[in-house]
């Protein structure tokens, strides 16, 4: 070869060693969450409507009381969230022990804040408020509050871990890696350049399968990785894929896990390029849609044989994986949804752009 030093692995700069480095506690300030927000507001509603029922005489009482204990406290709810999350970014390395003491702390100035709302709005004489109360309620929220972003974040590694281990099982297949030297032997003396970028490719996908899972890439990161598993693939099988890519370039900046459209394109090589005689197609679309970005991949898989055995089905596990994976990441700023329609299966994502 011209370049031997492409063999040679190159020592590792900050970049690399930072995506390899062991996975860091996340810190239960994950406020910033539409989806956590939302729980937390709805959480402290359905509190103030249990309070609400203790002096109520019916229901027409107790929805008119909450309705009332519902107004006082949601803009201090909401402000509390607000602090929260402008605060996450300085609270990553404090102790657990400070998240509790910051959180209650600022949970007791929302309990003051709604009852003084109830004050002004109940015209209630100074000696029947009840501060103590609404203080020590609003600390107890609040320290709930905490402890289940504490518990969402500490689920949160676990979950990418298994999500890494099962990734890479799938992705380092042994019949895979197989072929795909097999194919760079065949190449090496008629096509030394193929059989070059080939390893080049294999190298790339082996890297990403290493990154760390709680790191994010780019859409368009992912559809060159795509790409390049693609690629790979199109040597074993030629004609018989046809892949058409339509790529919107406002959608290329958004962000999700790593190895996240790999599994779904090996899928649809795997049951239905693999299991098709025939020619078989895949699609990979993208599509900004405002503040959402859309992708589809979509592939044909063989028709069932009338009189044979039924077609090769998989379990689903790496379409469980990528739809687990991209809620953890986009909570419900994201869906995920795959069926199959006559001769075509359709996977389709959305996430934030």
């Amino acid at each position: 070869m011209k370049e031997p030093e492409i063999l040679s692995v190159p020592p590792l700069d900050d970049a690399d060693a930072d995506a390899l480095a062991p996975l860091r506690p996340r810190g239960p300030f994950d406020a910033c969450r539409g989806g956590v927000a939302l729980r937390i507001v709805l959480f402290v509603q359905g509190v103030g409507g249990i309070a609400a029922m203790f002096p109520a005489d019916g229901i027409g009482a107790w929805l008119v009381r909450w309705a009332f204990y519902g107004g006082a406290m949601l803009p201090p709810t909401l402000a509390w969230l607000l602090l929260i999350c402008s605060l996450g970014p300085l609270m990553k390395r404090s102790s657990l022990a400070m998240h509790y003491l910051v959180g209650g702390a600022l949970g007791a100035a929302a309990g003051m804040a709604a009852c003084a709302t109830l004050v002004a709005a109940a015209s209630l004489p100074l000696e029947r408020v009840p501060w103590f109360g609404a203080t020590a309620a609003g600390i107890l929220l609040a320290i709930v509050a905490v402890a289940g972003m504490t518990l969402r974040a500490r689920g949160h590694n676990p979950a990418e871990s298994a999500a890494r281990l099962a990734e890479l099982q799938a992705r380092i297949r042994p019949h895979f890696l197989f072929n795909t030297l097999n194919s760079a032997i065949a190449l090496v003396r008629e096509e030394p350049v193929r059989a070059e970028l080939l390893l080049e490719d294999l190298a790339e996908l082996f890297r990403r399968a290493l990154m760390d899972p709680a790191a994010t890439v780019t859409l368009a990161e992912e559809c060159d990785l795509a790409r390049r598993y693609l690629r790979m693939e199109q040597i074993r099988f030629g004609d018989r894929m046809q892949v058409e890519w339509a790529l919107d370039p406002a959608a290329a900046g958004a962000l999700l896990p790593p190895l996240l459209l790999q599994p779904l394109v090996e899928n649809a090589v795997i049951y239905g390029v693999e299991s098709h005689a025939g020619q078989a197609r895949l699609r990979v679309e993208s599509e900004r849609r405002g503040q959402s970005v859309i992708v589809r991949i979509t592939n044909t898989v063989p028709p069932p044989a009338p009189m044979g055995p039924p077609c090769r089905a998989g379990h689903g596990i790496a379409l469980a994986n990528v739809r687990d994976r991209l809620f953890l990441m986009h909570d419900l700023q994201s869906s995920f949804r795959a069926e199959r329609k006559g001769d075509l299966f359709h996977v389709r994502l959305r996430m934030p752009a």
